[in-house]
Parts: C-alpha cells; sequence; structure tokens
C-alpha cells in the first residue's frame, strides 16, 4: 500500500490518480469528521472537497509518516469552525425531535447500529467538546497523539490529558445510565 505521503508527492509529481487514492482513502471518513462540528451532512461533503482543494492546491511538501492526514484534518477543521462563524444557525437536537427520524435520514454508521453502540455514541455527545473530538481522531481516525495535536493545535501533553480526562468523563456518564463491563 502506497503511503499518503508517497502518493500525495506522486500527485505533486503530476500523477492525477494519486489524488483520487487518496480522496477515496479519506473523503467518507473526513465528511463525517467534520459534519460532526456542523451538522449538515451535504454541507460537509462540500467542504470535505474544499479541503482537498486547499491541500492541493498549495502543493507544500508534506514529510512524515501520518503528516498527510493531520494536515488535511486540520485543513477541514480550519473549513468547519469557518463555517460554523459564518452560519450561527440553531440545531435540534436528535432527542428535541417530536418526531422518530426515518432511519434511511440517519448516517449508517458503525455507532448507530447496537444499542451498546448507540449507548457510547450517546455518551460521547454529552462530553466535552475537546473531549469528544480529542477521543474521536486518537481512537475512530487512528491519529497519533502527536498527528491529533496538530488538527487540534495542542501540545501532544496536551493531547494526552484530554484524552485520559475524556475517557473518565465517558466512563462515569456510561456507568451512571448503567451500562456495566463485561471484564468486571
Amino acid at each position: 500500500m502506497v503511503s499518503d505521503e508517497a502518493a500525495y508527492r506522486r500527485y505533486l509529481s503530476g500523477e492525477e490518480k494519486a489524488a483520487d487514492l487518496l480522496a477515496e482513502r479519506y473523503g467518507d471518513a473526513l465528511t463525517l469528521y467534520i459534519n460532526g462540528y456542523i451538522k449538515d451532512i451535504h454541507e460537509a461533503e462540500d467542504l470535505m472537497i474544499e479541503a482537498f482543494a486547499q491541500l492541493f492546491a498549495k502543493e507544500r511538501l508534506i514529510g512524515g509518516k501520518g503528516s498527510f492526514k493531520a494536515y488535511l484534518y486540520k485543513t477541514a477543521r480550519h473549513l468547519a469552525l469557518r463555517h460554523n462563524q459564518k452560519h450561527r444557525f440553531v440545531f435540534l437536537r436528535l432527542d428535541e425531535l417530536d418526531f422518530e427520524p426515518q432511519s434511511d435520514t440517519l448516517i449508517d454508521t458503525d455507532l448507530l447500529r447496537s444499542e451498546r453502540d448507540r449507548q457510547l455514541y450517546d455518551a460521547l455527545e454529552k462530553l466535552k467538546a475537546e473531549y469528544r473530538e480529542a477521543l474521536y481522531l486518537v481512537y475512530f481516525e487512528d491519529m497519533s497523539y502527536r498527528d491529533a495535536a496538530t488538527v487540534m493545535n495542542k501540545s501532544e501533553s496536551q493531547i494526552t490529558k484530554l484524552v485520559y480526562r475524556g475517557k473518565q468523563s465517558l466512563k462515569a456518564i456510561l456507568e451512571q445510565e448503567g451500562f456495566s463491563y463485561a471484564d468486571k
């Protein structure tokens, strides 16, 4: 498998298919990440495309394993935050709706497939935004603490603390809601 950084270098050398490889590799996950900020999947798709476009337009060399993904997510995060500043709408939370949305209107993710996953998803939503984002980047996007720090404009030490505190808060929320651990 070609590394992200090698594919990006190949794109910079004029190989258009390398850009397609990177977009295919990260497009869906990046869209879901952006959607976590802006709560509009269609806008998230547009911002995902814009994040790639900005990255490809700058044609800056990116070195180091994991650096491309971190730089891509940092670009996407910046776009999402800027989008939220421009579009300050009041969004309804799903639990505030007085009807049950059709299942095909929800994003079909592994998080919503079982009751246990739903409990985890609900608990994640209750976490402080910083904790949720750090946990998401490290555990769902499989980023290193260093790359997550790059994305969130924090130090590696701060990410370590956010992940630790996020896990502690998540555990407390889950226990409060009656979640029990299989390994007890």
